[in-house]
């Protein structure tokens, strides 16, 4: 499962009132629609709810993508993907990371909502052992929605070669970048206002602070090969040495790390993996010499209309003048 960008394009059907039976055939059906593996397949049939869970995850997980690679040559655009999937650049880990990520929010967003049949709040009361603490409110069943994803993904089969142990690496980052987001929000009840008792529960951080998070492991991903842990008699990642003082032994990537195994191309024309950089919008003052790729840019002014000089009218509504204003946009040449 990761993001290949036809899913975003299956509009499925209605589920609109009906009876049982007919809405676990839509079920099935949805399920069939989306691009999975066999396995994934039969989870997703007996999951009632997980069709449209898994549709939303690739929705949110695609528009955070291109919300964070909007100003880079490559924005994440849905042409070119499958093939960019099947490389091992620096991009195709962060699609890796964003779609566990997503599919980890959303299930565990599904769960509070009550979109789950096998799935409900997360009423884990481990906060602290005070009398004081009292467990409520329908949190963020993140615990259900990481044991569910990695018997979905089949993460128990870890594969020998090189470029399977990066993908599931990668895989992991986007999971645990959801885990470290998980926050506990309380709110106090007592007489005027005293915390004799707080009500409390697990809250998922917005996706965009994950995504955004993300995006700088991403900046910051390992080159990795493979090497022979003699230790425990199996091959395992490495990539450059952090510190200086052992320059013989490679270092093992981080858990957070993203990692890749080979260099991305420029994306600057088009190609297999993307359309390349002419016509997109850039900033004068910020990356147009690089998102041009050094071929220029054209300038062209517009007319922009936009609403001013709102006045708040007696009783219960505003009423604004349309103005014009110049704008300067910015385009990369051919």
């Amino acid at each position: 499962f990761s993001l290949t960008g036809k899913e975003a394009l299956t509009h499925f059907p209605s589920l609109g009132p009906s009876t049982n039976s007919a809405q676990g055939k839509v079920h099935v059906k949805q399920c069939d629609l989306l691009k999975l593996s066999r396995k994934q397949k039969r989870l997703c049939r007996r999951e009632p709810g997980l069709a449209e869970t898994l549709r939303d995850a690739i929705r949110l997980g695609i528009m955070e993508c291109q919300y964070q690679f909007r100003s880079e040559r490559w924005n994440c655009s849905l042409e070119g993907r499958t093939s960019l999937l099947k490389r091992g650049f620096k991009e195709t880990a962060f699609l890796y990371a964003v779609s566990s990520a997503a599919l980890t929010h959303s299930l565990a967003r599904a769960c509070s909502a009550g979109r789950m049949e096998r799935c409900t709040c997360d009423d884990s009361p481990d906060l602290e052992n005070r009398k004081a603490w009292q467990w409520g409110v329908c949190g963020d069943n993140l615990k259900y929605s990481t044991k569910f994803l990695k018997k979905f993904l089949g993460q128990k089969r870890i594969g020998k070669d090189l470029r399977a142990k990066v993908d599931i690496h990668n895989t992991n980052v986007g999971i645990k970048a959801v885990k470290n987001g998980l926050k506990t929000t309380c709110k106090c009840h007592g007489v005027s206002g005293s915390c004799a008792v707080r009500t409390c529960w697990k809250q998922l951080s917005p996706f965009h602070e994950i995504g955004r998070l993300l995006k700088l492991r991403y900046d910051d991903a390992v080159k990795v090969f493979s090497t022979t842990n003699d230790a425990v008699g199996h091959s395992e990642l490495a990539g450059p040495q952090r510190h200086s003082h052992s320059p013989k032994h490679p270092a093992s990537p981080r858990s957070t790390d993203l990692v890749y195994v080979e260099d991305s191309p420029s994306f600057c024309r088009p190609s297999r993996y993307s359309l390349g950089t002419a016509g997109r919008t850039c900033s004068r003052e910020g990356n147009c010499d690089s998102m041009c790729c050094g071929r220029g840019y054209n300038t062209q002014s517009r007319l922009v209309t936009f609403s001013c000089h709102c006045q708040v009218q007696w009783c219960c509504y505003v009423e604004c003048q349309q103005c014009m204003q110049e704008e300067v946009v910015y385009s990369c040449k051919q």
